[in-house]
């Protein structure tokens, strides 16, 4: 009997562990756009890759995108770990899509004037999915001196 009653705890505290973790909301659209804007600073493909929907992976295997994006970016053509300051702005949640405007405050770079630091405003649209939130496109705005 004693072990029909250890038997039953451990199966109820098992299937309550499953439900909190099925029904955990996961990351907020604030948190997932301040995520993806960190990590194109910091050029963190894996990141981007997890964070992305299916459109924003083209059909790629995470690992065929890090290796593509790895590639595209070994040129060292775009500057790394500038943002000093990642905020959102506002955002806009209907229903299963939401919006947010997101402000980079940027360093100034070594072999830049001063007038070079300012913040970029940019729009991260995001759709939910199977529970959780994903970007599903990203829109780049000019940097503002």
């Amino acid at each position: 009997m004693t072990e029909l009653v250890v038997v039953l705890l451990i199966a109820s505290l098992i299937a309550s562990m499953i439900l909190i973790l099925a029904l955990e909301p996961g990351p907020s659209p604030s948190d997932l756009a301040i995520a993806y804007e960190l990590a194109w600073d910091r050029l963190d493909f894996a990141t981007i890759w997890a964070l992305s929907g299916p459109a924003m992976r083209d059909g790629r295997t995470k690992r065929e995108f890090v290796a593509d994006k790895k590639t595209v970016y070994a040129q060292g053509l775009h500057p790394t770990n500038l943002v000093s300051e990642a905020k959102v702005d506002e955002v806009a949640v209907s229903g299963e899509v939401a919006v947010a405007v997101t402000s980079l405050t940027l360093l100034q770079a070594m072999d830049a004037p001063s007038s070079s630091i300012g913040q970029i405003h940019n729009e991260v649209r995001m759709a939910r999915r199977m529970g959780r939130w994903e970007v599903a496109s990203y829109l780049l705005h000019a940097p503002q001196a």
